[in-house]
């Protein structure tokens, strides 16, 4: 019993990443000041592959942090552990606080009011389903209509539609939704909510640990499987032979299966067409961009939500909030940031902020905002212009006219938006950063040598700049 708690305490522990030495290095780079209000209210929780999960006691405090020094605290972390690429908050229970360290050698108990409950060493009671959000809170309006509905009619009858599969742009309402499916639905059925690259992790560790015969009974026994960010999932062969496995697993017994992409099934990149066959098979939707109304009633509905939860809130003026909904417009998860921001600011300093203000302390999501140049822009504007689909540029032919505009499009992304090599890479069918640099510095040397192609590309940045599609 002695080395079983022992071997569980070795595994609790801090011994990957030094969150103490974490804690200096925030205190140095982000003061006193900083650390003493916000940072020092963060607790370590667990490490996992690739991101750590961190807790903080309430909600305010994870927006707030969230909001203001996320990218800093994972620049930090990261410079301890470079494989750190992201960080996941979970709200802790005040009353739990105060846990010894001979508590933290027992199995946590599962809790379905916090936001992420498992049992260490136990992958099977992982599950991401957040009790707050649901279908009551979730606002609807024409581009996510028919996504709630479908997940409303699926979470009241299982295998109506099957499989559901909700495609659309970072931050569009996605996660909320299969969010709602499992909390309606754990309560009467073996509800599991997972994401694909913790379906990874845990596939990998189960191979290691030869738990095959496990993980395979745990996930093709659940009554209802949901998947988010199944994207994440390309090149993975040997996961994605065990996902399409356990996938016609599920729907030969009638289990309901859920799943979330950043694209249509037909476009995900390195995913096996059998299993792009099997999502596209079901009922395919697509969550689309917001409009300016359905921006402006989320900013209604999120203000008398934090009402709710907080009665010092002031009331921010009808001129602040329709700014908030005509400016914020990348996405939905950037529009709340962009509230909570502002409601930290009314309550820190106990006054309603001005709209110029509201402009300052928004400063860097606005010109994210502004900033409508995309990479997909990029792509369908320099195919029109040299006359070749998508596909084909996209493809991995190598034929002349085809190499030249697909680095022209690489040359003009790296110019014109802020993503990073491997970013632009993977944009252009999961190509190597390596690629990437060989097509910026071929363009750069042939516009010194080649004033058609030089005028060419100055042509295709104005045209890309101002969004004229239309004029190519």
């Amino acid at each position: 019993m002695k080395n079983i708690l022992t071997k569980k305490s070795e595994n609790f522990s801090l011994k990957k990443l030094d969150w103490n030495k974490v804690q200096l290095d925030m205190k140095e780079k982000l003061g006193s000041d900083i650390y003493e209000s916000w940072l020092k209210k963060i607790d370590f929780v667990e490490e996992f592959n690739n991101y750590i999960l961190i807790s903080v006691t309430t909600r305010f405090i994870r927006d707030w942090i969230a909001s203001r020094y996320l990218d800093q605290i994972l620049q930090i972390v990261k410079n301890h552990k470079r494989e750190i690429n992201r960080i996941e908050f979970t709200i802790s229970d005040q009353k739990k606080e105060n846990i010894n360290i001979e508590n933290k050698n027992k199995n946590y108990e599962i809790d379905d009011n916090k936001n992420v409950s498992f049992i260490k060493d136990s992958f099977f009671q992982y599950n991401r389903i957040d009790p707050n959000k649901n279908f009551e809170n979730f606002v609807i309006g024409p581009s996510n209509k028919l996504a709630f509905e479908a997940s409303k009619k699926v979470s009241e009858d299982l295998s109506h539609y099957n499989p559901l599969y909700l495609y659309g742009g970072v931050g569009m309402g996605k996660t909320h939704l299969l969010n709602a499916i499992g909390k309606e639905t754990k309560m009467k059925k073996k509800v599991m909510f997972i994401s694909a690259e913790r379906f990874m992790y845990q596939f990998v560790k189960s191979i290691k640990s030869n738990e095959m015969v496990k993980f395979k009974d745990y996930f093709r026994n659940t009554d209802v499987l949901l998947i988010d960010d199944i994207q994440f999932m390309n090149g993975k062969e040997a996961m994605q032979e065990e996902f399409f496995h356990t996938f016609n697993a599920l729907i030969d017994k009638g289990s309901q299966v859920i799943v979330s992409a950043d694209r249509a099934p037909n476009k995900l990149s390195r995913i096996q067409e059998r299993i792009k066959s099997r999502f596209s098979g079901g009922l395919v939707i697509d969550i689309q961009n917001s409009d300016y109304e359905l921006r402006y009633k989320i900013v209604k509905a999120k203000i008398d939500e934090f009402k709710l939860n907080h009665s010092d809130t002031h009331n921010l003026s009808e001129e602040i909030q329709k700014f908030l909904s005509s400016e914020i417009r990348t996405s939905i998860r950037e529009l709340v940031g962009a509230l909570n921001r502002i409601i930290s600011f009314s309550r820190i300093y106990n006054k309603l902020p001005t709209l110029a203000e509201t402009k300052a302390i928004l400063k860097d999501l606005l010109n994210l905002s502004e900033n409508k140049v995309t990479i997909d822009l990029i792509q369908t504007i320099v195919c029109q212009f040299f006359k070749i689909s998508k596909n084909e540029m996209l493809s991995a032919r190598r034929s002349r006219y085809l190499v030249r505009p697909r680095q022209t499009a690489i040359y003009l992304a790296k110019l014109l938006t802020s993503k990073s090599l491997p970013e632009i890479g993977r944009s252009f069918s999961n190509r190597d950063h390596t690629t990437v640099i060989h097509s910026v510095k071929t363009i750069e040397r042939l516009r010194k040598e080649d004033q058609d192609l030089n005028s060419n590309i100055d042509n295709l940045k104005n045209k890309i700049l101002y969004n004229k599609e239309n004029e190519i």
